[in-house]
């Protein structure tokens, strides 16, 4: 059973939210790719990508992650990835794309984190 993919944008006081659910493939990943191309991190803020809802991420899948932090990156702002499920996870690590992302277990989890990095400065 496919499970239909979803990708929904929000704006938060740290910055633009991307929730990704679903199966993230080859067939999906130009979604993903055109909700990444609207969104408008500014400099400082933390772009934060949720995949609790992700149930599966192949290549392409990877690629629209890293064209997520690119966005980021170009803006001056910071990304983090949210509930990143193990087989993810997992991926991440054996390809050498781990250290590319900060993680954190929730969405909260990595705004508090963001608050308090941008509390100190």
């Amino acid at each position: 059973m496919t499970i239909e993919f979803a990708a929904t944008t929000h704006d938060t006081a740290s910055g633009p939210l991307l929730e990704l659910s679903g199966e993230l493939d080859a067939a999906t990943a130009p979604d993903a790719l055109e909700a990444i191309r609207l969104l408008a991190p500014a400099a400082g803020q933390q772009l934060l990508v949720d995949l609790s809802g992700l149930v599966f991420c192949d290549s392409s899948g990877v690629s629209a992650l890293i064209a997520a932090r690119n966005v980021a990156l170009a803006a001056g702002a910071a990304i983090a990835l949210a509930a990143v499920p193990g087989h993810l996870a997992r991926t991440l690590g054996l390809i050498g794309l781990a250290e590319l992302f900060k993680t954190y277990p929730t969405t909260a989890d990595a705004r508090n984190a963001w608050a308090a990095s941008a509390s100190d400065q």
